[in-house]
């Protein structure tokens, strides 16, 4: 009998290209989003069930999970990747984008674990894989928004780990690099118009920038990304973490297998700090 994985954010990006990568394999999907785009089962109709689902509202989860359980009898797996960010200097972020964007990254989440607890207790296990980000492992600049959501994740899934295994229930965290051929890029630039640039931050911001579409490592590529969601949600042991992509091995082996002072030096550096620092100081 087929497993069945539910995932969120599957409208486009890496959400509708993992959400093929498992039908392909075989499983059964409830590949959910805002607004349903039915195209998406196109390929696999007898295995992709497409509904709609807003993390934010508690009562579209429990919709979403009920026809996917009348469809395929039991759901296994949910990948939580449902997400969305923004490139900002926080100082100049109003509030509610701010909120919005932790209520889509941390309390949604939350809202679909809390929803699933339960039935995956009733029917014996089940499995959470949590989409983080490398950003999650290591810090970047103009980012902040989404680094804390993306850290708070990280805690959170970990924290579950111990909490839900007594449940016979696992929890992952996938972990992906850059993945500039995904929407996620364009549309974290396009929520940048909305939001105004105070005159100080300018030159700083242009600056980083720069660097940050100069990044030395290769994007991770989406394909990829979504194996490794498929690695993790099949994997039966207790590991946590799963990187994806060469920027992300490289910030992973750098977080955890340097000094501290070694990490923020070439976190400076990478991010184009440094130079921006020697910069105002000459």
């Amino acid at each position: 009998m087929s497993k069945t994985v539910l995932i969120t954010g599957c409208s486009t990006g890496l959400g509708r290209t993992a959400a093929k990568k498992f039908a392909a394999e075989g499983w059964n999907v409830v590949a959910t989003m805002r607004k349903p785009d039915h195209s998406l089962a196109a390929d696999y109709p007898d295995h992709i069930l497409v509904t709609a689902l807003d993390v934010t509202d508690v009562a579209s989860i429990e919709a979403a999970i009920a026809a996917g359980m009348a469809r395929f009898g039991q759901i296994d797996v949910v990948v939580n990747n449902a997400g969305i960010s923004t490139v900002t200097i926080l100082e100049a972020t109003p509030p509610e984008t701010i909120r919005g964007i932790f209520e889509t990254n941390v309390f949604g989440p939350i809202n679909v674990i809390r929803a699933m607890t339960p039935r995956f207790r009733t029917q014996g296990g089940g499995v959470f894989v949590n989409i983080s980000s490398a950003v999650g492992l290591a810090a970047a600049p103009l980012l902040s928004i989404y680094v804390a959501t993306k850290h708070a994740l990280e805690g959170l899934s970990e924290a579950l780990s111990y909490e839900l295994e007594s449940q016979n229930i696992r929890i992952k965290l996938v972990e992906p690099g850059a993945m500039r051929t995904t929407n996620f890029a364009k549309s974290t630039l396009e929520t940048l118009q909305d939001i105004p640039m105070p005159p100080a931050y300018k030159p700083y911001f242009d600056h980083i920038m720069q660097a940050m579409m100069d990044y030395p490592f290769d994007d991770a590529d989406e394909e990829q990304v979504a194996a490794t969601i498929f690695t993790a949600a099949g994997d039966p042991s207790s590991r946590l973490r799963y990187v994806a992509g060469p920027d992300a091995e490289e910030m992973a082996q750098l977080r955890w297998s340097t000094s501290e002072e070694h990490y923020l030096a070439t976190m400076r550096e990478l991010s184009g700090q440094t130079a921006w620092l020697n910069r105002v100081q000459n």
